[in-house]
């Protein structure tokens, strides 16, 4: 479904001048990028393939780029709704689709800085260990950076924070949309199109906190040796492969078929009729 919203966007002019599609098709954009190289990481580890070490260091920059990308990206459209909601007449002026271009490659660039550092370090410590080059896989990465060099535990510590940081102003921009809206009326019935869309973006929010809530539990008893390794590295499976997973997989469903003129156009498609725009 992914491709085929993005196949929406990018077509009609009229969808991809608008910001809050603009920045739609760049989260989708990135979930699919990561959905992509994840996939093909657990098939080579799957079929025993053992990757070189640049190859696999690339595969788990791309891998952090693309993850990075899609969080900054859901908090930009949580931004953009809080603005065009709080400020309805200054919206066009603040967000024009030039600036939106803007922020989008400045979210692209922060996205390759980020995990930039990150790598730079641990090539600079020389903290990749053998076992995660040859299986080059994403949950033996965070399980055995826990117990690497203090460096690179610094370096895990600060991008769990900046995950959090941005979380947390979701959740304060859908708080303070909903107090602020709580007395127009829109949230008098349980099945109106404002409670029933509030209730999807908090889920599909829900299933982003949790997995950083679960890493932030697994690394605590790590670090006090309350769990083994190996049980770690089953906590990391579960949320590399289930609870990281589950918040891109409903995301073009809660989100992008919410849209009218994406789900109209879709349809269109399907029935192969062109829209008559009145």
């Amino acid at each position: 479904i992914i491709p085929t919203i993005l196949f929406v966007i990018f077509s009609r002019f009229n969808i991809r001048k608008e910001t809050r599609y603009m920045l739609l098709g760049n989260a989708l954009f990135s979930d699919l990028i990561y959905l992509l190289f994840y996939t093909l990481s657990a098939a080579l580890n799957a079929a025993h393939v053992h990757l070189p070490e640049e190859a696999c260091i690339l595969l788990l920059f791309l891998l952090a780029v693309a993850y990075c990308g899609g969080l900054f990206t859901a908090a930009a459209i949580v931004l953009d709704t809080y603005i065009a909601i709080l400020f309805p007449l200054r919206y066009v002026a603040i967000l024009p689709p030039s600036r939106t271009k803007k922020i989008i490659v400045l979210l692209w660039m922060c996205s390759g800085a980020f995990p930039g550092i990150f790598f730079l370090v641990l090539s600079s410590t020389h903290s990749f260990m053998p076992c995660v080059l040859e299986m080059c896989s994403v949950p033996v990465t965070l399980i055995l950076t826990l117990n690497g060099t203090d460096a690179v535990k610094l370096c895990f510590w600060l991008s769990t924070t900046v995950i959090f940081l941005c979380l947390s102003l979701i959740f304060c921009c859908y708080a303070v949309l909903y107090f602020k809206t709580k007395q127009s009326g829109i949230w008098e019935n349980i099945c109106s199109r404002a409670s029933v869309t509030f209730l999807m973006h908090n889920t599909v929010l829900f299933f982003y906190f949790f997995p950083l809530l679960v890493l932030f539990v697994e690394s605590f008893l790590c670090i006090n040796f309350v769990i083994r390794e190996q049980t770690g590295i089953w906590i990391s499976l579960t949320v590399c492969n289930v609870l990281m997973i589950l918040p891109k997989a409903l995301f073009p469903f809660l989100y992008g078929l919410r849209y009218r003129e994406i789900s109209a156009s879709l349809k269109s498609i399907v029935r192969r009729k062109h829209l008559r725009l009145v």
